[in-house]
């Protein structure tokens, strides 16, 4: 398996840097969008408790599309910041959590029609954070590093409405493997960053003890001279190593503006 995986990094490390040659790599264009939402979130850390928290979730979304010169590839930059309050079934203890990513990822523009767009393509992402219960003494907080390498696919479809476009977008993002943080059953970070017992707190990952998958639906909608963006972002987040289990699940309603850039 982890030969396996080393050839996934080797390849998808490798893609994006045969891409910036092939596809001429400036700019022809790109567009900015940043949004805001809130929606309900659902945690569970055995590292912390074996109940699983529920409770509400704010995101700030930021995100960057730049069309390459040939028009065939395009590149996009994303940076998620999620943070979250959630309580336990009795509503006596909290869980907070806090958490960033952010995604590089080159897809492949293909014209399957006069209004549809479908975009394949391959990612790297990386992820930090950490969840804080409220009643823990000894181990009260739980941290989250992941690096992983993946697949994404983008999916637009334009129709109008009078003569305003309206543009309809899908895209979801799946890991395929990498490595991540995550401390052994009943071992404590003073243990770990302290005493320097430090086996077994990196693992290889992939679909065997983890899975990663979000979903992203947003309709785009011109204001005047504007771009206005509304959408939903569904995110699943799972592993199970050193016998300990994580569950991250966050529905997320979001609202924000888009900015249209043409480059010379």
């Amino acid at each position: 398996m982890r030969k396996i995986i080393g050839y996934l990094w080797l390849y998808f490390v490798s893609y994006p840097i045969f891409a910036q040659f092939n596809s001429e790599e400036i700019p022809r264009g790109m567009n900015e969008g940043t949004l805001v939402g809130v929606g309900m979130s659902q945690v569970k850390d055995t590292y912390l408790s074996p109940f699983t928290y529920s409770g509400w979730g704010a995101r700030i979304f930021n995100e960057r599309m730049t069309l390459l010169r040939n028009v065939r590839f395009s590149r996009q930059q994303i940076i998620n910041v999620d943070i979250s309050s959630t309580r336990n079934p009795a509503e006596n203890v909290n869980d907070f959590g806090a958490f960033v990513d952010y995604s590089f990822t080159y897809h492949y523009r293909i014209h399957a029609g006069t209004n549809f767009r479908l975009m394949p393509g391959a990612s790297a992402h990386l992820m930090g954070g950490f969840i804080y219960n409220t009643r823990n003494g000894n181990n009260p907080l739980s941290a989250k590093v992941d690096i992983d390498l993946g697949l994404s696919v983008l999916m637009f479809y334009t129709f109008r409405i009078n003569k305003y476009p309206i543009i309809l977008r899908y895209q979801g993002e799946l890991p395929l493997g990498g490595v991540f943080f995550s401390p052994p059953y009943k071992s404590s970070y003073y243990e770990i960053f302290n005493e320097g017992n430090t086996a077994q707190v990196i693992d290889v990952n992939s679909f065997h003890n983890k899975v990663a998958l979000k979903n992203y639906v947003t309709i785009d909608i011109p204001v005047h001279n504007s771009t206005l963006r509304m959408g939903y972002l569904n995110s699943l987040y799972y592993s199970n190593v050193n016998y300990l289990e994580t569950r991250i699940l966050s529905n997320t309603f979001m609202l924000g503006w888009v900015k249209k850039f043409v480059l010379k």
